[in-house]
């Protein structure tokens, strides 16, 4: 009698668990299924977030004068303070001199007296990349010297170009640097030949 009631409840117990396994698999197959069909443009963001390069202009501290970086990429995307996201390069930090040098921390101002802007490319795309630099502001009618780098950060961080740069007046666009990368991200050329990638420099 017991093993005919064992029987009997394994024979009414037996399909509902494979309905339940069953239905678990499609859920798990459903699941990879939308995991390899989200947008392309979703995926990159998550994945690409690393930097490649990091190109920074820095002047003299406790200056109210805002120099600007401009970069243009081989296919023509150009990151500025007017533009902060390009293609894979990004302004991280847009310095406007002294007056974003304040900030209130717990209820006390901080300044932070250093004035440097930085672009980051955050992916590689071969080609010739273009470095400006543009005095937006000058605080006084002299030239200011600024320091410009290009540092490669993977596998490990290397300068690859560094130079001091003076500007001599509010509206002078300088390139500093053009560099060709290959399909591996490595510097294969580098000029000077000038571009003017703003629509408001003055004389180039």
């Amino acid at each position: 009698m017991r093993q005919r009631r064992a029987n009997r409840y394994r024979s009414t117990t037996d399909p509902f668990i494979d309905l339940l396994f069953n239905a678990l698999l499609g859920f798990t197959f459903l699941f990879l299924v939308s995991v390899i069909f989200i947008k392309p443009e979703a995926r990159k963001g998550r994945v690409n977030l690393k930097a490649e390069y990091i190109i920074s202009v820095t002047w003299p501290d406790n200056l109210a004068d805002d120099i600007d970086l401009w970069v243009q990429d081989p296919i023509g995307e150009t990151v500025s303070y007017l533009k902060k996201d390009a293609s894979w390069l990004h302004l991280d930090r847009d310095d406007r001199g002294e007056i974003n040098d304040t900030i209130t921390v717990n209820g006390e101002e901080v300044v932070y007296p250093i004035n440097q802007e930085v672009v980051t490319i955050r992916g590689i795309i071969p080609g010739e990349y273009v470095v400006n630099l543009y005095y937006y502001t000058a605080a006084a009618a002299r030239p200011i010297e600024t320091l410009v780098k290009v540092e490669k950060v993977n596998p490990t961080l290397k300068t690859v170009f560094v130079d001091k740069v003076t500007l001599q007046q509010q509206d002078d666009e300088r390139t500093v640097v053009r560099f060709e990368l290959d399909q591996d991200g490595k510097i294969v050329a580098m000029n000077r030949l000038q571009k003017r990638l703003t629509p408001f420099a003055l004389g180039f």
